[in-house]
């Protein structure tokens, strides 16, 4: 089966280029939509997008894997990512990622049994005066510690 927007897709995608004076500059709103619209950019999705942008499939492809905000696998529901740069790496960073792996029983880049959660690691989250931080789909979560990393993970569940 091709891979290829829905209708309601397909409007917000020509929505998306029409405010772009080139159609490359917006290829990562075109992937956000698309990772929203497939659930992960799979190999079939770059190249569709890839298509319907005009551009190589090789180009798009350099972007995904630039990016921490695309997926190429599927990924729970919630995706969880712990900012490891060096400001919250300086207050904790790494005790935070080690008690949701222990809280979750998974490992980064891992999801759960039941799909519910990911557990990535991933550069800047731009929230360097309140770490540490984690983002979860798209909240932001920051001055963590353990206690409220648990209230976070169980009120998730």
């Amino acid at each position: 089966m091709a891979v290829e927007f829905s209708p309601e897709a397909r409007q917000k995608f020509e929505k998306i280029v029409a405010r772009y004076p080139k159609k490359d500059g917006a290829m990562l709103p075109v992937l956000y939509l698309a990772q929203r619209e497939f659930g992960y950019l799979s190999t079939e999705a770059i190249e569709y997008v890839a298509k319907i942008m005009e551009l190589p499939a090789a180009r798009v492809y350099g972007v995904v894997t630039f990016y921490t905000m695309l997926n190429m696998k599927p990924i729970g529901r919630h995706h969880i990512q712990v900012c490891r740069t060096l400001p919250c790496a300086l207050v904790g960073a790494e005790r935070i990622a080690a008690s949701i792996k222990k809280k979750l029983g998974i490992g980064t880049g891992e999801t759960t049994a039941d799909g519910r959660f990911t557990l990535s690691e991933v550069e800047c989250l731009a929230s360097c005066g309140s770490g540490p931080m984690m983002q979860v789909n798209d909240d932001y979560y920051e001055d963590l510690t353990e206690e409220k990393v648990d209230k976070i993970l169980e009120r998730l569940k």
